[in-house]
């Protein structure tokens, strides 16, 4: 296959997919890894790609860095891998649990998977305490201001409501995650809630699919072993030294 060849290849694969490993595309391209490496840097130099340890990313990752979709746009998206993640997620809950679920595409796919009923259901998502409600579940939603763009409770009575709050475990959306900055998102409200929701967890857990990895939204709502990931795939092991990873 010719250099132009490949590099359209994998644009496209970038297009579809927004993440490929270095590793998936010599398989894909029966070439080898220096082939691709050199493809990538070529591509990246560009201003076609954004490369990161192990493969690339779509360019639009970085532009949703300040920026969110809507809801409906974002529940098309990856919905295969967030459906893996969410079943796991689910499985984790256990009788007694006092269970926070932030709120996020994400981690509104854990919530036909939850089976555990004697646990009790807090969230800041309003779709999220609907659905678990009409499941049977005990579910309380916390006071504040519902955020259009995520349909997420947010502001200050919301802090006060989760201030008095302690939960066994906790469930966490996320827009980016880096070494550099750890768990970030755009809005700087849904940091706040997140950061001490996450501060009230025994034992928080952050869902993400593997695009989120190396990217860098605008505000950090916590360090990077302050909770367990759970993800499709990690193409970049840095981050197994920094915190724990489960990958299903």
């Amino acid at each position: 296959m010719l250099t132009q060849e490949r590099h359209q290849y994998i644009l496209k694969a970038l297009e579809d997919r927004k993440a490929v490993s270095v590793i998936d595309l010599t398989k894909e391209l029966n070439t080898s890894e220096s082939t691709i490496r050199r493809d990538l840097n070529a591509l990246a130099k560009k201003g076609k790609l954004n490369k990161v340890h192990g493969g690339a990313t779509y360019l639009e990752s970085q532009s949703r860095v300040t920026h969110e979709d809507q809801v409906e746009i974002r529940k098309r998206i990856y919905s295969t891998k967030k459906d893996t993640i969410g079943r796991y997620a689910a499985s984790l809950i256990e009788p007694e649990d006092f269970v926070y679920i932030d709120a996020g595409t994400t981690t509104a796919s854990m919530v036909p998977y939850i089976e555990e009923k004697k646990a009790i259901y807090i969230t800041n998502s309003m779709e999220i305490a609907l659905k678990l409600v009409h499941r049977g579940f005990t579910t309380y939603t916390i006071a504040g201001k519902i955020r259009r763009i995520t349909e997420a409770v947010v502001g200050s009575e919301a802090e006060k409501s989760i201030e008095n709050f302690h939960f066994t475990k906790g469930f966490f959306g996320v827009n980016g995650i880096s070494l550099e900055a750890g768990y970030s998102t755009p809005d700087i409200e849904e940091a706040r809630i997140k950061r001490l929701a996450m501060s009230k967890s025994y034992h928080a857990f952050v869902l993400a699919d593997s695009s989120k990895f190396s990217v860098n939204s605008s505000v950090s709502f916590g360090s990077l072993e302050s909770a367990s990931i759970i993800t499709d795939k990690l193409s970049d092991t840095v981050y197994k030294d920094a915190t724990s990873i489960i990958v299903v």
